[in-house]
């Protein structure tokens, strides 16, 4: 006799099926895999990581300062920051609560839990939450999978947590032919074939004059760095506040 999932089975909808299979397909692929958050934030885990640091530190970084990485994820470059800075001079913040517990798994790991950083789930970008200004911000593939809307809403929350001087690096995917290419641009990556990014859909580019005009009438500045080292083509920029 068949089993009554067997008898049931034709009667659930394709997508229904895929509803529930995925969830069970994660749970399994965490479970056989115990370092599957380094793969959910872009792998390279440690190449970008220190990356990420070294970058920092040779733009005037140092222990002292207090640090905002947004879109921290599971600790890729968090790690690095955190065991460099003094103690609670991290703030980390991400959408992502099981990336975030991902990385507090890392600390355990790296006997850095006596650093005292801060790692908040936030979605909407209310830094100003956090109770802390910032010499130094940083978000690292962040820009790169949001909407222009979100983009402002993050630059004009940040221009409200930062000293002034204070610095702001953000990493983008650089549309060099202007706002009226519409077209997919290709970026070399290291480790795969190109990447293809949008200027309608995830992954985004952006022509830098956009972030220009973002920053007109705020106290903010943004100088175009570009090339940083990293393996994927994403570019640097950084916006100084009232300096």
């Amino acid at each position: 006799m068949k089993s009554i999932g067997r008898l049931v089975d034709p009667l659930v909808p394709s997508s229904l099926k895929r509803l529930i299979k995925e969830p069970l397909d994660v749970r399994h692929d965490k479970a056989s895999t115990p370092y599957w958050y380094r793969e959910a934030v872009g792998g390279m885990w440690e190449e970008i990581g220190k990356l990420q640091l070294d970058f920092l530190v040779r733009q005037g970084l140092r222990p002292e300062h207090y640090l905002l990485d947004i879109g921290c994820g599971s600790l890729r470059g968090g790690i690095h920051f955190i065991r460099y800075l003094n103690p609670g001079h991290y703030y980390g913040i991400d959408i992502n609560q099981e990336l975030l517990d991902a990385g507090r798994l890392e600390l355990q790991q790296n006997d850095l839990e006596h650093k005292k950083p801060r790692l908040v789930r936030m979605g909407d970008f209310e830094f100003s939450s956090l109770g802390q200004e910032f010499d130094y911000a940083l978000a690292q593939s962040v820009f790169t999978h949001l909407p222009l809307n979100r983009i402002i809403r993050c630059i004009m929350n940040v221009e409200s947590v930062l000293v002034r001087g204070g610095q702001f690096y953000a990493t983008f995917f650089e549309n060099p032919q202007g706002k009226f290419n519409l077209e997919p641009v290709m970026h070399p990556c290291v480790d795969g074939p190109d990447i293809a990014t949008c200027f309608d859909r995830n992954p985004y580019h952006y022509d830098f004059d956009t972030f220009r005009w973002i920053c007109e009438e705020t106290g903010l500045r943004v100088e175009h760095i570009g090339y940083w080292g990293h393996p994927r083509d994403q570019r640097m920029m950084v916006f100084i506040n009232g300096d």
